[in-house]
């Protein structure tokens, strides 16, 4: 039976792989359930320091598998949903990647803006598809896209539902780096092997609920909030190793969570 998504761990990095290829990696609720129960074991998984998402093949994921769609619109679709949310990924306290090698459609390109990092093929085809399918803003993108590109430009990406590149994709803020395809991993990889070695997996855990959390939050709520969390902070030994690490210009060697 097709492993739905690949998995493999190595230098504190794991990646994981939509394993749909002959579909673009289009998703599926038992591909979404394959997932999610990977990241969660991530999650408690001390080895684990950052998570890398890809795609199989040419694509990254080109959004919900048209066999799911017909059978929704001719009612014979039957499937128990996940509890988990589309957002569960912010939920998880490691750093995200997302490494969008191909076709980012729809559904797709929700689940590579609820990562905390979008690394892009230049030639990778993006599009959120909705308007043109007769659907709407899906799974939060409403609110997301806004925050990530601002309103004229999310408004122009999920009316005409265009195809734009990863390239311009980071023009319009959706991602932090692109780059040609056949480096993409290579370069993905490569970062988050950094973050493995070089940064504190509670500082991270820390930030990355700071930085989802706060967009909900007034400057004066966030600094109260950051006061509070640096307090907390000088207590834990990350912080102790992170200082004695730089006077003593060695690598530091951080706790897992």
């Amino acid at each position: 039976m097709l492993d739905l998504v690949l998995s493999s761990t190595e230098q504190g990095v794991l990646t994981l792989t939509f394993n749909r290829p002959d579909r673009l990696n289009a998703w599926t609720d038992a591909m979404g359930r394959r997932y999610f129960d990977l990241l969660a074991e991530a999650e408690k998984d001390p080895e684990v320091r950052v998570i890398v998402v890809t795609g199989a093949g040419r694509g990254f994921c080109a959004g919900a598998d048209f066999q799911t769609l017909n059978a929704i619109q001719d009612g014979s679709y039957e499937s128990e949903p996940d509890p988990r949310p589309t957002t569960f990924p912010t939920t998880i306290r490691k750093p995200l990647i997302a490494a969008v090698n191909g076709a980012c459609a729809g559904l797709g390109l929700v689940h590579a803006l609820v990562c905390d990092l979008v690394f892009t093929a230049a030639e990778a085809k993006w599009t959120t598809a909705f308007a043109r399918r007769g659907l709407i803003a899906e799974y939060g993108l409403s609110w997301i896209l806004p925050r990530l590109a601002g309103q004229a430009k999310a408004m122009d990406l999920l009316l005409s539902g265009r195809t734009f590149t990863g390239a311009e994709a980071v023009e319009l803020g959706l991602a932090s780096r692109s780059v040609p395809g056949e480096r993409l991993l290579e370069e993905a990889l490569a970062y988050a092997r950094e973050l493995a070695a070089y940064s504190s997996p509670a500082s991270m855990a820390v930030i990355k609920r700071q930085v989802w959390g706060d967009w909900e939050r007034g400057l004066e709520a966030a600094e109260s909030a950051a006061t509070r969390l640096m307090v907390e902070s000088f207590a834990r030994p990350d912080f102790a190793e992170g200082v004695a690490s730089f006077v003593e210009r060695r690598p530091p060697n951080f706790p897992p969570l």
